[in-house]
C-alpha cells in the first residue's frame, strides 16, 4: 500500500512539473506570436516608416541587456568594426584625425605610412575623399571610407592653410599597425609604459619596450599607465599582465 502510495506521489509530483514545463511553453510561444503581432502593427500603422531589421536589433539587444548590464548585442556592422578595432591592424592612410567644422582635420599623419609619404600633414583638412563630399558624414562615416582592402588606391582632396588652391593626394593604400604602447626612460631608472588598448599586437609591443628599456642598467622599476584604456582582447590581458606577475593564477 506505502509503495502504490509512494507510486502515486511522484507519479502526480512528475505530472505537475510536466504540466508546469508545458504551460511555460505555451505562454513563451504566444508571447512569440504577440511580439510578431506588434511588430506587424508597426510597420502597418506607425507615424513614419521603419527599418524592420533594426528593429529586431534592438529587440535583441533589450533582452540582453535585461540579463545584466554587460550583456549587448552586437549588429554585423559593429561587430566588423570591433575586429578591427582589435585586430590591432588595418588596410589604411596611417593618419590620425578628428572633425572640425564639418571636415576631416588631420591631426597628425604616422610616421613611415602612406599618409605620411604622400605628404599630407598635420592641420590639413580633407574636403573629399574620392569625389566623395566629407562635409555632411560623421567622423567614423569618413574614416570608413578611407579604409579598405591592401593596395587599392585612394584620392584625398586637401586644404591646407596658406595655399590657396586645393591639393589632390593619389595614395595607396598599406597595412597600418596600431600603436598601442608608447614607453619613456623616466630618472634615468623608471620605465614607463603607456598602454592605450589591449589589441591583437600589444603584448609584443610591450615586450620589445620592455626589452629595450631593460638595456638601462639602472632601471629598478616600471610603471604601467592604463588611464583612459577602453579595454580590447582579455587573452592579451592575460599576456601583459603575466610579464609583471611573479606566480599565481591569473584570472
Amino acid at each position: 500500500m506505502k509503495k502504490i502510495q509512494l507510486f502515486f506521489i511522484v507519479f502526480f509530483t512528475s505530472f505537475l512539473i510536466s504540466q508546469t514545463i508545458h504551460s511555460t511553453e505555451i505562454d513563451i510561444y504566444k508571447k512569440i506570436d504577440l511580439f510578431g503581432e506588434v511588430l506587424e502593427k508597426i510597420n502597418k500603422e506607425y507615424v513614419e516608416e521603419t527599418n524592420q531589421s533594426e528593429g529586431m536589433d534592438a529587440a535583441i539587444n533589450g533582452l540582453l541587456q535585461s540579463l545584466d548590464p554587460y550583456s549587448s548585442y552586437m549588429s554585423p556592422e559593429i561587430f566588423q568594426e570591433m575586429q578591427t578595432e582589435t585586430s590591432g591592424e588595418f588596410g589604411g592612410l596611417g593618419i590620425e584625425v578628428s572633425m572640425e567644422a564639418g571636415v576631416v582635420k588631420v591631426i597628425s599623419p604616422i610616421d613611415d605610412t602612406p599618409a605620411s609619404k604622400a605628404g599630407i600633414k598635420a592641420g590639413d583638412y580633407i574636403v573629399k575623399i574620392d569625389n566623395i563630399q566629407v562635409q555632411g558624414k560623421s567622423l567614423s562615416e569618413a574614416v570608413d571610407i578611407m579604409r579598405g582592402p591592401v593596395g587599392s588606391a585612394i584620392e584625398l582632396t586637401v586644404r591646407r592653410r596658406g595655399v590657396k588652391k586645393a591639393l589632390t593626394f593619389n595614395i595607396t593604400r598599406e597595412i597600418i599597425e596600431v600603436q598601442s604602447v608608447k614607453s619613456e626612460l623616466l630618472d634615468n631608472n623608471i620605465g614607463y609604459i603607456r598602454l592605450t588598448s589591449f589589441n591583437d599586437n600589444s603584448s609584443e609591443q610591450i615586450k620589445k619596450k620592455i626589452k629595450k628599456l631593460k638595456e638601462n642598467k639602472n632601471l629598478n622599476a616600471f610603471i604601467l599607465d592604463l588611464r583612459n584604456n577602453p579595454g580590447g582582447l582579455l587573452s592579451q590581458a592575460i599576456k601583459i599582465s603575466d610579464f609583471f606577475l611573479e606566480n599565481g593564477e591569473i584570472v
